[in-house]
């Protein structure tokens, strides 16, 4: 089966959504490395924090079938490129996580992720009340499994 890689900064929400795509419910753990996981490779946040792991993001995308680019709502900054989505020769989506949260700002965090992602899919999500799993999940699966 196809993958989907995961990205976002440190705390973006990222564990914490695979869990919730797999309907999983204990505590999430900070990932240290590249994790594969039936159909989702987890990277760390320092990986699209850090230029210097841009080259490992692009190499490990060859072996998915899409990337996710995760944005948490309460932050007000970007950690992605302007146009970071053109790094990737496959299909390119977004999250937005923590979209409950009392200080969430989505307007904001679609506008930051477009920044990176101008053109493709952006799923507003919560891990806490399973607001959009259900889509985003779907999706992927369509994904994955053509």
């Amino acid at each position: 089966m196809k993958k989907v890689m995961i990205i976002g900064a440190v705390g973006a929400g990222k564990s914490t959504l695979i869990q919730a795509l797999f309907g999983e419910s204990q505590p999430a753990a900070k990932t240290q490395s590249l994790i594969y996981r039936d159909w989702v490779i987890d990277t760390p946040g320092e990986y699209s924090e850090n230029p210097l792991y841009y080259r490992s993001l692009m190499a490990t995308s060859h072996e998915a079938a899409a990337v996710l680019l995760v944005q948490d709502a309460t932050r007000d900054r970007n950690y992605f490129p302007p146009g970071f989505e053109q790094g990737f020769a496959i299909r390119t989506l977004g999250a937005v996580t923590k979209i409950d949260h009392p200080l969430a700002d989505i307007d904001r965090a679609i506008d930051l992720l477009r920044q990176s992602l101008p053109e493709g899919e952006i799923f507003l999500t919560s891990a806490t009340s399973s607001q959009g799993i259900d889509k985003l999940r779907t999706r992927i699966m369509q994904i994955v499994r053509s």
